[in-house]
Parts: C-alpha cells; sequence; structure tokens
C-alpha cells in the first residue's frame, strides 16, 4: 500500500508538471517536464525491450510443446531475430533492411487491409439490412455516399454528388464532433481520477479502490 501511495504522488506530482508547462512559460517548469518526458521514453523503451522478451518466452515454450500452429511461431520468432540483427548492423536506412521493409512488411501490409475490404464489405451487407427505421436511414444515406463517389452516380442523377457532400459534411460531421468531445470529457474524467488516486490500474492493483 505505501508503495502504491508513493506511485499515486508521484503520479500527481509529474502531471501537474506537464499540465503547467502546457500552460505557463516557466523555464525551471519546463525543464522539469522536459526531463519527465525523457524519461518516459526511457521507460517505454525499457518496457517494449521487455514485451520483446515476453513475446520470445510464450512462442518458445510453443515451439517446444508443439502447441497449436506452432510453426507460425516458428516463422515469427525467425523473422523478428533476422530483421532485428540486419537493424542493427545494416541500419534502418540500409539497403538490406529497407528490402525487407519495402518488399515483405508493405505487401504483408496491404494483403491485411485487402483481407479487412472483405470483413467491412460483410458487415456492411449486414448493417444496411433495412430492419429498422434507423438502419434504414443508414443505408439510403451510405447508398447516396456511394452513388455520389461513383462516377455512375452522377449519370444517373446530378444531384447526388451535391447531397452526398451534405451527409459527410453536415450530420456526418456533427455525428463526429460528438464523438470526439464525447472522447475528450472521457479522457478528462479519466485523467482526473488517475491523479485523485482513485483509478489504479496503471499500477497493476487491478482498478478502483
Amino acid at each position: 500500500m505505501k508503495s502504491q501511495g508513493l506511485m499515486i504522488a508521484l503520479t500527481f506530482l509529474f502531471a501537474i508538471i506537464i499540465i503547467l508547462d502546457a500552460f505557463f512559460a516557466v523555464d525551471f517548469i519546463s525543464a522539469a517536464s522536459t526531463e519527465i518526458q525523457n524519461w518516459g521514453t526511457i521507460i517505454a523503451s525499457i518496457a517494449l525491450a521487455l514485451a520483446a522478451v515476453n513475446l520470445i518466452r510464450v512462442h518458445s515454450r510453443r515451439i517446444m510443446l508443439r502447441r497449436g500452429e506452432w510453426y507460425n511461431s516458428v516463422a515469427l520468432l525467425l523473422i523478428m531475430f533476422v530483421q532485428t540483427a540486419i537493424g542493427l548492423f545494416d541500419t534502418s536506412t540500409g539497403d538490406i533492411y529497407n528490402f525487407g521493409f519495402n518488399n515483405i512488411m508493405t505487401p504483408l501490409g496491404a494483403t491485411m487491409y485487402a483481407l479487412l475490404a472483405f470483413w467491412i464489405a460483410s458487415a456492411a451487407y449486414r448493417a444496411f439490412t433495412a430492419r429498422s427505421i434507423d438502419s434504414a436511414i443508414l443505408l439510403v444515406a451510405a447508398t447516396v455516399v456511394m452513388l455520389g463517389n461513383a462516377p455512375i452516380g452522377e449519370s444517373i442523377w446530378s444531384a447526388f454528388p451535391g447531397m452526398k457532400t451534405w451527409i459527410m459534411d453536415v450530420p456526418n460531421m456533427a455525428a463526429q464532433r460528438g464523438i470526439m468531445i464525447g472522447g475528450g470529457i472521457g479522457a478528462i474524467a479519466l485523467g482526473l481520477r488517475i491523479l485523485m488516486g482513485i483509478e489504479r490500474g496503471h499500477l497493476g492493483g487491478g482498478g478502483e479502490e
């Protein structure tokens, strides 16, 4: 309990310094804020290294026990070690490193997005079924937006592009701003809960007390 109290006090102190630095130009506060953020970057790097160690531990155990699709774990660890070695010796600007990134990582990312498109199409088909008034409105709005973006839409009716622009700029933008305002208020509330020591999940305690 004493260690948690100390961590809460340090979290409160560091957060107050960073908040004050955002609003006031005071030299010693700015220096302290910069130092805190630098240490935050160092700690995040250490956490990333620990995550890599944990990844190796979990997948090594899966390989030894031949559990599940263990051959995927072999491929993961092999690629991770090879790419890390290349990055250490060839640097991230070297030809070998960039070859692996541009010819393996980028195509794999494009493949993942291509597969995701089928999932989005399936979800859209289920969502756009007019089973209620809300889903019917969504179906009509989505149809107008798609026709407004496609060249065939303007050929069918010249008003489709203008309707699409209005839907995106007025109701869609209003909904997006509402979501952003709600998210901002939620972030402020969570920050206050952390500063006051109510929310302790970041301390590994499992939540509120």
